[in-house]
Protein backbone atom coordinates (compact mmCIF):
# COMPACT_ATOMS: atom_id res chain seq x y z
CA UNK A 1 0.00 0.00 0.00
CA UNK A 2 1.48 3.40 -1.11
CA UNK A 3 1.96 5.63 2.09
CA UNK A 4 0.25 9.24 2.09
CA UNK A 5 3.04 11.93 1.50
CA UNK A 6 2.18 15.87 2.69
CA UNK A 7 4.09 18.27 2.22
CA UNK A 8 4.30 21.22 4.40
CA UNK A 9 5.02 25.09 3.58
CA UNK A 10 7.63 26.90 4.43
CA UNK A 11 5.40 28.99 6.49
CA UNK A 12 2.48 28.97 8.31
CA UNK A 13 0.35 31.28 8.95
CA UNK A 14 -1.52 30.48 12.31
CA UNK A 15 0.08 28.88 15.74
CA UNK A 16 -1.15 27.07 18.62
CA UNK A 17 -0.41 25.55 22.07
CA UNK A 18 -2.23 22.33 23.08
CA UNK A 19 -1.61 20.43 26.30
CA UNK A 20 -2.02 16.92 25.85
CA UNK A 21 -4.84 14.95 29.09
CA UNK A 22 -5.07 12.11 30.28
CA UNK A 23 -7.86 11.34 27.91
CA UNK A 24 -5.90 11.45 25.28
CA UNK A 25 -4.09 8.88 25.63
CA UNK A 26 -4.75 5.46 24.23
CA UNK A 27 -4.10 2.23 25.87
CA UNK A 28 -0.78 2.33 24.63
CA UNK A 29 -0.13 5.11 27.02
CA UNK A 30 0.52 7.54 23.91
CA UNK A 31 -1.50 9.74 22.13
CA UNK A 32 -4.37 8.17 20.48
CA UNK A 33 -4.61 8.15 16.59
CA UNK A 34 -8.70 9.17 16.52
CA UNK A 35 -8.37 11.55 19.27
CA UNK A 36 -5.28 13.40 17.43
CA UNK A 37 -7.88 14.88 14.94
CA UNK A 38 -9.87 16.34 17.60
CA UNK A 39 -6.78 18.52 18.58
CA UNK A 40 -6.55 19.15 15.02
CA UNK A 41 -10.03 20.63 15.15
CA UNK A 42 -9.53 22.64 18.22
CA UNK A 43 -6.59 24.21 16.62
CA UNK A 44 -8.54 24.92 12.87
CA UNK A 45 -11.37 26.58 15.49
CA UNK A 46 -8.74 28.69 16.74
CA UNK A 47 -7.51 29.76 13.58
CA UNK A 48 -10.42 30.67 12.27
CA UNK A 49 -11.13 32.97 15.67
CA UNK A 50 -7.88 34.38 15.14
CA UNK A 51 -8.75 35.94 11.46
CA UNK A 52 -12.41 36.97 13.26
CA UNK A 53 -14.68 34.16 12.34
CA UNK A 54 -16.57 30.56 13.01
CA UNK A 55 -16.56 27.67 11.51
CA UNK A 56 -20.12 28.64 10.83
CA UNK A 57 -19.33 32.36 10.03
CA UNK A 58 -16.58 33.15 8.06
CA UNK A 59 -18.23 36.27 6.02
CA UNK A 60 -21.76 35.12 5.93
CA UNK A 61 -21.24 31.61 5.45
CA UNK A 62 -19.95 28.06 7.25
CA UNK A 63 -17.34 25.45 6.69
CA UNK A 64 -17.66 21.68 6.08
CA UNK A 65 -15.03 19.79 6.51
CA UNK A 66 -14.25 17.14 2.95
CA UNK A 67 -11.61 14.96 3.71
CA UNK A 68 -8.46 14.79 6.03
CA UNK A 69 -5.16 12.97 5.40
CA UNK A 70 -2.41 12.22 8.35
CA UNK A 71 0.71 11.36 8.57
CA UNK A 72 1.93 10.13 11.87
CA UNK A 73 5.52 10.79 12.44
CA UNK A 74 6.17 10.04 16.41
CA UNK A 75 4.68 9.33 19.86
CA UNK A 76 3.01 12.04 22.04
CA UNK A 77 2.73 11.67 25.79
CA UNK A 78 0.33 12.99 28.54
CA UNK A 79 1.45 16.01 29.79
CA UNK A 80 3.24 17.36 26.65
CA UNK A 81 2.65 20.55 25.21
CA UNK A 82 1.93 20.40 21.38
CA UNK A 83 2.11 23.48 18.68
CA UNK A 84 -0.19 23.06 15.86
CA UNK A 85 0.73 25.06 12.87
CA UNK A 86 -1.78 26.05 10.30
CA UNK A 87 -2.30 27.47 7.03
CA UNK A 88 -4.75 27.55 4.06
CA UNK A 89 -3.33 26.72 0.59
CA UNK A 90 -4.97 25.46 -2.38
CA UNK A 91 -7.59 27.77 -2.20
CA UNK A 92 -10.67 27.34 -4.88
CA UNK A 93 -14.05 28.40 -5.77
CA UNK A 94 -15.66 26.51 -3.29
CA UNK A 95 -12.68 25.46 -0.85
CA UNK A 96 -9.09 25.19 0.21
CA UNK A 97 -7.05 22.73 2.12
CA UNK A 98 -5.85 23.88 6.11
CA UNK A 99 -2.40 22.11 6.06
CA UNK A 100 -0.88 21.59 9.53
CA UNK A 101 1.63 20.58 11.22
CA UNK A 102 1.89 19.31 15.01
CA UNK A 103 5.14 19.30 17.20
CA UNK A 104 5.90 19.10 20.70
CA UNK A 105 6.75 22.29 21.98
CA UNK A 106 9.93 21.91 23.69
CA UNK A 107 12.54 19.44 21.74
CA UNK A 108 10.47 20.77 18.03
CA UNK A 109 9.97 16.87 17.92
CA UNK A 110 7.25 16.53 14.58
CA UNK A 111 4.26 14.04 15.88
CA UNK A 112 1.93 14.72 13.15
CA UNK A 113 1.28 16.53 9.94
CA UNK A 114 -1.86 16.32 7.35
CA UNK A 115 -4.28 18.40 5.78
CA UNK A 116 -7.91 18.80 6.08
CA UNK A 117 -10.14 19.91 3.12
CA UNK A 118 -13.01 22.08 3.69
CA UNK A 119 -16.09 23.56 1.54
CA UNK A 120 -17.34 26.98 2.12
CA UNK A 121 -21.43 25.82 2.78
CA UNK A 122 -24.29 27.50 3.14
CA UNK A 123 -26.33 26.36 5.81
CA UNK A 124 -29.50 28.41 5.36
CA UNK A 125 -29.60 27.27 1.55
CA UNK A 126 -27.97 23.93 2.27
CA UNK A 127 -25.56 23.93 -0.32
CA UNK A 128 -21.83 24.85 -1.18
CA UNK A 129 -20.69 27.81 -1.64
CA UNK A 130 -18.22 30.11 -3.25
CA UNK A 131 -15.03 31.14 -0.98
CA UNK A 132 -15.65 34.83 0.16
CA UNK A 133 -13.48 37.25 -1.06
CA UNK A 134 -12.94 38.68 2.12
CA UNK A 135 -11.86 35.65 3.17
CA UNK A 136 -8.89 35.25 0.92
CA UNK A 137 -8.24 38.83 1.58
CA UNK A 138 -7.69 38.02 5.23
CA UNK A 139 -5.22 35.03 4.29
CA UNK A 140 -2.64 37.44 2.22
CA UNK A 141 0.51 38.11 4.37
CA UNK A 142 -0.98 36.96 7.26
CA UNK A 143 1.06 35.81 10.45
CA UNK A 144 -1.18 34.93 13.47
CA UNK A 145 -0.39 33.28 16.88
CA UNK A 146 -2.44 32.55 19.22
Amino acid sequence: MARIHIQLPEQFAFATEITLYQSHMNYGGHLDNALLLTLVSEARVRFFKALGYTELDVEGVGILVADAAVQYRSEAFYGEVMVVQMTATDLGAKGCDLVWCMREQISQREVARGKTGIVFFDYSRRQVAPVPTAFCDRLAGLSLRE
